[in-house]
């Protein structure tokens, strides 16, 4: 993603956002070679107009100005109230004196226009972006991609370990690199993935071997086992014993000791045998790249399968 566009509040701190707001000629500087800077909403009045602390100046977005809406979609006052407390990306269209108070025009929409326009020119499946949650949904998670702009991380594109909600692995305002999956661009939509930078199936049984007695999280229970997630891209089948079904449905999301009885690369099998369970909620995994996101900024092709594998799970982007 080019460097102007980035998710809200990653340059609310940098040296270049303090010394556009440090003074009025910071501001005039910005506002004149069109820069991005971001302030902290403060009030939204009763007029729908949010208030925007800018240091030296008073900010203010009409509530027109304060959200971009795609084709076909209406303006909701929720977006905008929400706003309050939280940074906004936005253009300064003008600077004035008011009541002896220096007072700057604020445009968000102009910035998550420019940033969608680029988002659609420039942008390919593949891409890596840097994103922020800023919502969890049952069936994915919304992220910001750039000025606000939402991107949809489905449930499933999460991770290879299957959750049964986004908060499973994910906080709101937590950072992370994502990849573009697909583009609608007669709608405007970009959607995401991210399970294809949290490693391979072999990548990740690299980290264990038969024998190990390790910590995991129960997903799922089925009639012919328990799935027990190792890591983020990884789960084992641990057999059912009698009468633990009901048992074990009630602590889906909580850890559980288990004995790693082997593991099987060509069916990507990874046979457990439950220990221990937990009473209390498993902890958040850290999220572990297998990707150097700083170096690579696409990917063409992803294999998770290992090689011999007899089934083939992969994601080709460039298609």
């Amino acid at each position: 993603m080019n460097g102007m566009y980035k998710p809200e509040g990653t340059r609310i701190d940098t040296v270049q956002n303090r010394e556009y707001l440090s003074s009025p000629a910071g501001l005039e500087r910005a506002m004149n070679g069109g820069a991005i800077v971001e302030g902290i909403v403060t009030l939204c009045d009763s007029r729908l107009r949010l208030h925007v602390d800018l240091g030296c100046a008073n900010g203010i977005i009409e509530p027109e100005e304060a959200v971009f809406c795609r084709e076909g979609e209406e303006r909701k006052d929720i977006a905008i109230i929400t706003r309050v407390g939280k940074p906004v990306a936005v253009r300064i269209t003008a600077l004035e004196m008011r009541c002896g108070i220096l007072t700057a025009t604020l445009s968000r929409k102009l910035a998550q226009q420019d940033c969608m326009r680029y988002c659609l020119s420039a942008c390919r499946p593949g891409d890596i972006l840097t994103a922020k949650v800023t919502h969890l949904e049952p069936f994915g998670a919304f992220l910001d991609i750039g000025c606000g702009i939402s991107s949809l991380l489905s449930v499933d594109c999460i991770s290879v370990s299957r959750i049964s909600h986004p908060r499973d692995r994910l906080r709101c305002g937590m950072e992370l690199p994502v990849v573009v999956k697909s583009i609608d661009r007669d709608s405007g939509r970009i959607y995401v993935t991210l399970r294809e930078l949290l490693g391979t199936w072999e990548e990740n049984a690299a980290n264990f071997e038969a024998g190990q007695t390790v910590a995991g999280i129960i997903r799922s229970v089925e009639s012919y086992g328990v799935f027990v997630e190792l890591s983020p891209n990884l789960a084992g089948l641990a057999e059912l014993r009698d009468g633990s079904a009901e048992e074990l449905r009630s602590r889906i999301g909580r850890s559980a000791a288990v004995y790693i009885k082997s593991i099987v690369p060509e069916r990507m099998k990874i046979k457990l045998i439950l220990i221990d369970t937990c009473c209390s909620e498993a902890p958040s995994r850290k999220l572990t790249y297998y990707i150097d996101t700083a170096a690579t900024t696409h990917l063409s092709h992803w294999i998770y399968s290992p090689a011999g594998a007899r089934k083939v799970i992969e994601t080709k982007f460039d298609e």
